[in-house]
């Protein structure tokens, strides 16, 4: 692992590893949980927003992948254009409180649901606090070997078997549970459930480039990244409102492992608990990292990454998981208007164009103000407030889509501004 870009001869993930990649990342137990939340919109429009969201929320996730695919640098090193070397760092710190508390989470979830298949062995195997440290451990050890052969084979093989357990469980979820679904209603406002769909892959936007930047090439980095996790979170998110719908659970996860387990695919179930975890989870560990590696590389990068999976174990110990939701939104609110900043920058002003050797000179083109850029701090902070204005006082418009145009127009304004709409760092 290197801040530096990675050269052309370095890059060697295929398009086919990209839609594994993210499939993988997409089958998770927390997706299921996430997709229970908009059972009060009913199962038609529920479904509705799970695409709508997903259509938006990959879109932008996979675009901020392009920066990291078209020049091989890392998510955090592609913001130093727009937010300057040391304003970089602002977004680091959120990037990396955000994931770690997504690895903790997602531990809690993996774990509790292990306890649970294991409860009837009674002993270590149903408690929660082994299977927070099992899967932990397990998660690490795949990401200190991100991007090598055996990864890659192991992923594939991994990702194969996941696929299968999980068409298991559509099968038991329709055929057990989810017929009586359609017939539902409820009451959220529907571009509340927008927002709650579009902060999943939202949430991925801050290390996307993290592992584009592998590419061979951008073209089919993007399109394999876009369908790999549209298509498995959109069905994840659609069993969870399907289960909840009919059981009134809190979490539709459990229930549909507790069906499976009870016509006797146990091991399956724990298979998906395990390894879906693992997959979803050791991202968070890399990119944690990679962030850590944006403020200061004096760390060696794998002494990063036994921080990071320690600290997150330690914390799905002690966090209070009734705030997933409440964390989801918190998502949203930072990181939409932030990439709103970032791909106005790039795409619009930038034209996917920058110098990259500037990316890591202090006092060079992306120094600006000691090392930060006011002008995108503000529109990202003038973002972070619509997102929040509009969260608390319930308008029915929703905050991803306002506070990302928001900060986008207003950086582009302010950056139009400034000789004749030509940026002095250009």
């Amino acid at each position: 692992m290197d801040i530096r870009p990675t050269q052309p001869g370095e890059r060697t993930l295929s398009g086919l590893d990209y839609l594994i990649l993210w499939a993988g990342v997409a089958i998770s137990l927390a997706e299921i949980w996430a997709g229970g939340f908009l059972a009060p919109m009913g199962f038609w429009m529920g479904l509705w927003a799970i695409l709508l969201g997903h259509v938006i929320g990959n879109s932008l996730m996979a675009l901020g992948g392009v920066i990291g695919s078209d020049h091989g640098i890392m998510s955090m090193v592609s913001l130093r254009p727009a937010f300057g070397i040391r304003g970089s760092g602002i977004a680091a710190v959120f990037n990396i409180i955000q994931l770690v508390g997504w690895h903790s989470i997602m531990l809690i979830i993996g774990a509790r649901a292990g306890a649970m298949i294991g409860g009837p062995f009674g002993g270590v195997v149903a408690a929660t606090q082994f299977w927070v440290i099992l899967i932990g451990a397990g998660t690490l050890l795949w990401a200190l070997y991100t991007g090598k052969r055996v990864w890659k084979v192991l992923q594939t093989v991994t990702m194969t078997a996941l696929v299968l357990v999980v068409a298991a469980m559509t099968v038991v979820s329709f055929r057990e549970l989810v017929p009586a679904a359609a017939a539902a209603s409820g009451d959220m406002p529907f571009m509340t459930g927008l927002d709650l769909v579009i902060a999943m892959p939202i949430s991925w936007m801050p290390l996307v480039a993290d592992y584009s930047r592998m590419s061979k090439r951008t073209s089919p980095a993007f399109w394999n990244t876009w369908w790999g996790y549209f298509i498995v979170s959109s069905w994840m998110y659609a069993l969870g409102l399907a289960a909840t719908l009919v059981t009134g659970a809190t979490d539709p996860g459990f229930v549909i492992l507790q069906t499976m387990g009870k016509i006797g695919m146990a091991v399956p179930a724990l298979i998906m608990v395990i390894f879906s975890t693992i997959t979803s989870d050791f991202p968070d560990i890399y990119s944690a990292a990679c962030s850590v590696m944006n403020i200061s590389d004096r760390i060696r990068p794998k002494a990063l990454m036994w921080i990071a999976g320690i600290l997150s174990i330690i914390v799905a110990l002690i966090f209070p998981i009734d705030q997933y939701e409440n964390f989801l939104l918190l998502i949203g609110a930072m990181f939409v208007p932030l990439f709103g900043v970032v791909l106005t920058d790039y795409f619009v002003i930038r034209r996917r164009r920058f110098d990259v050797e500037e990316l890591y000179r202090e006092g060079g083109a992306y120094w600006y103000c000691r090392g930060f850029h006011v002008a995108a701090i503000a529109a990202w902070g003038a973002g972070f407030a619509v997102f929040e204005a509009i969260s608390r006082c319930q308008y029915p418009v929703g905050g991803s889509i306002p506070s990302m145009a928001a900060a986008g127009l207003l950086y582009w304004l302010i950056c139009g501004i400034k000789k004749g709409g030509r940026r002095a760092a250009l």
